[in-house]
């Protein structure tokens, strides 16, 4: 630890504190995962030893490199590149929103990065804006591996059905699935492109149910023929929903153009034996039409405190949002 010098607070996790620091020896800012072990007995949380060994694995240009992991007392810390900004930033910094192709580039590294996890039987299981990190240099990195697992070749396992960050979670996940596949990851990819053409989320419920009922509404009740497997998931039978035709994706998406539609389509499907994977998904016309994804040197480069001058001005619109709420109480 002597060789780091701490510089602020980057965030809060689950299991601990991520913080800005300055590696001395190697000459280059980094971020360090601090996870405080409540109790020595029970050890180091599983999350973490999952993330450590997957990214030992994982060495991808968009998924973030673990530098070093050391304990330091009841401290065990994770080493990685310090990343300015992400994904989640980006989309909520109106002033400067991203054009066809910068998400194009966008979606190509996240699909390549994917494609990369997949090959080497690793499902991430929690893909969404905010674990989309991004350089100096508006390289995306896909972070967060603490609930990544690796892919059982024969599907015989049981995996647990509360992952993925809700308006990111499969349907299948949603009706309680034990067992499934890179599907999952499939499609929260397609509900982070679907964020990134429309600068909104695009199934946003606020519980389990509630998502479940905004994917049905919009993507339309699911058949038998259409989603085979569905009437045998654990949660199928108990709740009901109205029938739903859903609703034109040239609705769903305005502004987006047929081949950006095309791909989201194929992605996002109920029956993910059918849902479009990483690799074929880099092989569709959206990414070889004009625009072209654009090249490195033409992505946003993000300030060293872009996180932090966003998170003030959100606070800031929050604080507006509440006076003018208090105001209009009072004039009524």
């Amino acid at each position: 630890m002597d060789k780091y010098t701490l510089n602020g607070r980057i965030g809060e996790g689950a299991h601990g504190l991520v913080l800005k620091a300055y590696d001395t020896v190697n000459k280059r800012e980094v971020a360090l995962k601090k996870v405080l072990l409540k109790r020595i007995e029970d050890g180091i949380p599983t999350s973490v030893i999952r993330e450590v060994k997957t990214l030992q694995q994982l060495k991808h240009p968009y998924i973030a490199e673990l530098l070093d992991v050391f304990p330091v007392g009841l401290d065990f810390v994770m080493v990685f590149e310090y990343m300015p900004s992400g994904l989640w930033e980006l989309l909520k910094d109106n002033d400067k929103p991203l054009n066809t192709s910068q998400i194009k580039c966008y979606i190509k590294m996240l699909l390549e990065g994917v494609a990369y996890m997949h090959e080497n039987n690793i499902m991430h299981r929690d893909l969404k804006p905010a674990n989309l990190l991004i350089n100096s240099e508006g390289i995306l990195k896909i972070a967060d591996f603490g609930l990544s697992r690796l892919m059982w070749s024969d599907n015989t396992k049981p995996y647990s059905h509360q992952v993925a960050t809700r308006w990111y979670r499969a349907p299948e996940l949603l009706y309680g699935a034990r067992f499934y596949t890179a599907g999952i990851d499939m499609w929260s990819v397609g509900c982070i492109f679907g964020e990134m053409l429309n600068n909104a989320p695009l199934f946003p419920g606020e519980t389990d149910i509630e998502q479940l009922a905004i994917v049905l509404r919009l993507l339309g009740t699911p058949t038998s023929e259409s989603w085979p497997e569905m009437t045998m998931l654990p949660d199928y039978n108990k709740i009901t929903f109205p029938y739903h035709r859903g609703v034109p994706w040239e609705h769903i998406l305005p502004d987006a153009h047929s081949d950006a539609i095309d791909l989201i389509k194929q992605i996002l499907v109920y029956n993910s034996a059918k849902r479009l994977m990483a690799k074929q998904a880099l092989q569709h016309v959206y990414f070889h039409s004009v625009p072209f994804p654009c090249s490195v040197k033409q992505l946003p480069k993000p300030l060293q405190g872009h996180r932090m001058y966003l998170k003030s001005k959100e606070i800031d619109t929050n604080t507006k949002l509440t006076i003018l709420f208090k105001n209009l109480l009072s004039v009524v």
